[in-house]
Formats: C-alpha cells, structure tokens, sequence
C-alpha cells in the first residue's frame, strides 16, 4: 500500500509565507480605511445632513487617507530595502576578503539551529560551493537576494487596501435616505470590522473572537466620539 503525504493544513514555502504577509497588510490597511472614513464621515453627520459636505468631507478623507498610507508604506519600505542591500554588500565584501571566517560563522549558525557539527561543516561547505552569498543571505540575515522588498508594490497595495475600506462608510452615509444614514452606516462598518477582524484572526491562526470584539469596539467607540464632538459642534453653530 502507498504512503500518502500527510496534510496538516500548514502553510510551506517561503514564497506563500510572503503571500500571507502581504494578506495581512491589505486586511489591516481596509480596516484602517473603513475606520478612519467612518470617525470621519460620521463625526460630519453629527453636525449637519447635507450630503454634499458629507462626500465632500468623506472623498477629502478618503484621499489623504490613502495617500498617506501609501506615501509612509513607501518610505518604511525603502529603508528596510536599502538595509537590506547594505547589508548584502556587507556580506559580499567579508566573504571576499574573509572566506574561511565566513564558512566558520555560517557552519557555527547551522549548528545553532541543530545540526551535528559534522553534518553543519558538511552542509556549510556545499552552500558556499553552490552560492556562498545565498546561503550567508538567507541563513544569517534572513534575507532572499532575489525577492528583497519593493516600495511600490507595498505603496500600491497600502494605497489600494485604504481606498478599498474607505469605500464602504463613504457610500454607505451619502447613498440612504438623511434618516437612514447614521443606522446603515454604523450596521456596515461594523459588519465589515467583524470581517475584518475574523480574516486577520484567521490569517495569523489566532482566536477569532477577541480580534472581532477589538475591531468592533475599537470601530464603535470611534464614531461615537467622532458623532458627539459633530453634534456639539453642529449645536454651538461652529
């Protein structure tokens, strides 16, 4: 009879590692668009009905929303890519002027992971055969040379997720009815910091309810101020 594969529904590979991140990321960068637009949106309708000033107020924050996600995505990104090329350089000088410290330090990190001492000086010297600057990238410094970090890709993503979240509040309080809007808007923003919070729950195998009760909460409690300092605003006649 043949062996069958077990499947332990885990994620492997490096490559859908770095998939799931970036998941993560858009699930995070929506929730903060739903959240930010709906404080915004709802802090507005707090003070008047109009739904000219609530699109107006709602795209305003929309845009810069997102702009700035993108523009500190992009900036956050590219530091953490330029780290990475220095520290390649780095590397690639001390394995050219160092060789035989370099094959040391990286058999000394493959037995700090649990190899024998024999089976990591083995191990060592057929990396460095193979790519010595690989092996020292991805064993020392946890880095793959040929998928370092792009800041275009992670600003676009940023820029996209916002937009994407930021949607949902913006239509929900100019599309109903002026009686309508405060109720559809709370129902949909909570509903979507649920689902948010679910998918973030389940994307890092964590527990799914205290992630949708933060969500939820954390979404409430924002409109709720937001409504109140519109509302006397509204009433002061500022």
């Amino acid at each position: 009879m043949s062996e069958q594969t077990p499947d332990h529904g885990e994620a492997h590979g490096g490559g859908l590692g770095g998939r799931l991140n970036w998941l993560r990321a858009a699930v995070l960068g929506a929730n903060d668009g739903v959240v930010s637009t709906a404080g915004l949106v709802v802090g507005v309708a707090g003070a008047t009905s109009s739904r000219t000033t609530l699109l107006t107020a709602g795209l305003a924050g929309l845009l810069a929303g997102s702009m700035s996600m993108a523009a500190g995505e992009y900036v956050s990104v590219s530091t953490q890519r330029d780290a990475e090329k220095a520290a390649l350089v780095q590397e690639r000088r001390e394995l050219a002027t160092e060789p035989k410290a370099e094959l040391i330090e990286l058999t000394g990190l493959l037995r700090a992971k649990g190899l024998s001492a024999k089976l990591a000086r083995e191990v060592a010297v057929q990396l460095t055969a193979h790519d010595a600057l690989r092996a020292h990238a991805e064993v020392e410094l946890g880095i793959d040379p040929d998928e370092l970090t792009n800041p275009w890709h992670a600003a676009g993503a940023s820029f996209l997720a916002f937009t994407v979240g930021a949607l949902l509040p913006l239509l929900a309080i100019v599309l109903p009815p002026d009686g309508l809007r405060l109720p559809v808007t709370v129902v949909s923003v909570l509903a979507a910091l649920a689902l948010c919070g679910w998918l973030s729950a389940r994307l890092g195998s964590a527990p799914a309810v205290p992630a949708i009760l933060r969500n939820t909460g954390g979404g409430a409690l924002a409109m709720i101020v937001t409504y109140v300092a519109g509302a006397a605003l509204g009433a002061s006649g500022a």
